[in-house]
């Protein structure tokens, strides 16, 4: 199993005092089927994070993020023809770690998701010579490698590009750290 899927079934059963199994039993005797009902159903009645409702919405109709996550290394696909890219992020998830093990990381089809209580950051290679940091800074100027978002990614405020390991500084460190502890 994909150690992101591992870390976020371990946090699941750490933040809500049930495992996974007994969740997926909950969802099944709801009687919700649809994969949108399930989420909206742990989000507002459970207070669910988007990240831990979509898993075990997965994990209850069988179509399992932690299978998925088995099959298919996401971040390795995010980086094929893109490898030039992935000592950046790997550099960024070295400086993540260091941040605290509340950290949730949710890799998807295009881009990496990283979490608190909420969405922090994305990790996303966008171009075969580009690597976005995605962050959500609310109400924080634009300054030095920060720029907005603008129309790039609605869920972030924020964006720092990079397309080298040298971009990869104490500025871009400082930025995700705040979005971390906002987050």
């Amino acid at each position: 199993m994909d150690k992101a899927v591992e870390t976020m079934i371990a946090n699941l059963e750490k933040n809500t005092g049930k495992p996974l199994a007994e969740w997926v039993a909950i969802v099944q005797s709801s009687g919700l089927s649809k994969h949108g009902e399930i989420i909206k159903f742990l989000k507002t009645e459970h207070g669910f994070t988007h990240g831990f409702a979509n898993l075990v919405a997965h994990e209850a109709k069988g179509s399992a993020a932690a299978n998925l996550a088995e099959t298919v290394d996401l971040v390795a696909e995010q980086y094929k023809g893109k490898e030039n890219l992935r000592p950046i992020y790997d550099k960024l998830m070295k400086e993540v770690e260091k941040f605290g093990k509340d950290v949730e990381i949710a890799p998807k089809k295009a881009y990496v998701s990283l979490r608190r209580s909420k969405q922090f950051a994305i990790l996303q290679p966008s171009t075969k010579t580009r690597l976005d940091i995605g962050l959500n800074l609310k109400e924080v100027e634009p300054q030095g490698k920060l720029e907005a978002a603008g129309s790039w990614n609605s869920m972030c405020s924020h964006r720092i590009r990079a397309t080298d390991l040298k971009d990869i500084d104490a500025e871009v460190v400082k930025w995700l750290k705040t979005a971390y502890e906002n987050g």
